[in-house]
């Protein structure tokens, strides 16, 4: 009885391991689930001081974001719900799927859904009065 015992307990143990092993990998968890596409949460998190917001409303999406002729911010392939936020003077970026994401400059939508596979531009801050 007494091993009955301990192989349910190592069963358990072993379940709940794995359970908690896969809640821990990147893009599984539900406490940073994402949100519908459209919500009111999708605008409120845009602000005007964010040179470039980029958010993923369809499967996903490369994202390329670099600072011109230095660093690269961005180089992955963004699921549904992810977004970044950039406040950078320049910026330029690269979308693999411009049908897949919402990109915002400056406060503002830039409708990019039309473009062709991998559309490049350059966004700027805007200069303040």
């Amino acid at each position: 009885m007494a091993i009955v015992g301990v192989v349910v307990l190592f069963i358990t143990l072993v379940a709940l391991g794995g359970y908690f092993l896969y809640r821990s990998l990147p893009g599984t968890g539900d406490a940073n689930g994402p949100d519908e596409p459209g919500t009111a949460a999708d605008t409120q998190s845009v602000s005007s001081d964010d040179v470039l917001y980029i958010t993923v409303v369809g499967d996903a999406s490369d994202v390329l974001v670099r600072v011109p002729g230095g660093e690269v911010l961005t180089d992955s392939t963004m699921n549904n719900g992810e977004h970044v936020r950039y406040d950078e003077p320049r910026l330029d970026v690269t979308i693999g799927d411009p049908g897949a994401v919402r990109v915002y400059v400056n406060g503002q939508e830039k409708d990019i859904s039309d473009k062709d596979s991998d559309h490049s531009f350059s966004v700027e801050a805007e200069q303040d009065p």
